[in-house]
Parts: C-alpha cells; sequence; structure tokens
C-alpha cells in the first residue's frame, strides 16, 4: 500500500464558527463548504448557481470517505499482521 500522507485543515475552528458551519460539516472539507454556504445565501438557494462549488464540495467528501476506507483496511491488515 502507499505510505500514508497528514491531512491537513485547511481553515481554523475560528474560521468554521465565523462561518457557521454546523458541527457535522466540521471536516476536512470545510474550506469548500465556506463557500458553498456563502453562493447559496447569496442566491437564496436557487440550486444551479452554486453548482460548481457543490460539485467541489461532493467531490472532496468522496475524497474523504475513500480515504477513511484505505484507513480502515489499513488498520485491518495491521492488527492481522500483514502490513
Amino acid at each position: 500500500m502507499a505510505e500514508k500522507t497528514e491531512r491537513v485543515m485547511r481553515v481554523t475552528a475560528q474560521e468554521m464558527a465565523d462561518a457557521k458551519i454546523p458541527l457535522n460539516g466540521r471536516d476536512y472539507c470545510a474550506h469548500l463548504l465556506i463557500p458553498l454556504l456563502k453562493c447559496r445565501k447569496e442566491t437564496y438557494y436557487f440550486p444551479w448557481k452554486c453548482h460548481h462549488e457543490k460539485h467541489a464540495w461532493d467531490k472532496c467528501q468522496y475524497d474523504d470517505l475513500m480515504y477513511r476506507t484505505r484507513e480502515k483496511e489499513r488498520r485491518k491488515l495491521q492488527e492481522k499482521g500483514h502490513l
């Protein structure tokens, strides 16, 4: 398996609090959620107005899910002694 890379939060807890990010959105994709929520607020939640921001955030969420899944598999293999 590839070497594990250290993930870094791109926004601070204070920036997330200032942007009123819900607690369940304060993850490694919060830096993309801030502009998405801002766009939604500015465009009165018209779904076609913030397509780019939504797509970027969705992709980040998917990539994060894949990362967590790989980490879970890596831990499972380590416990069995295969790594």
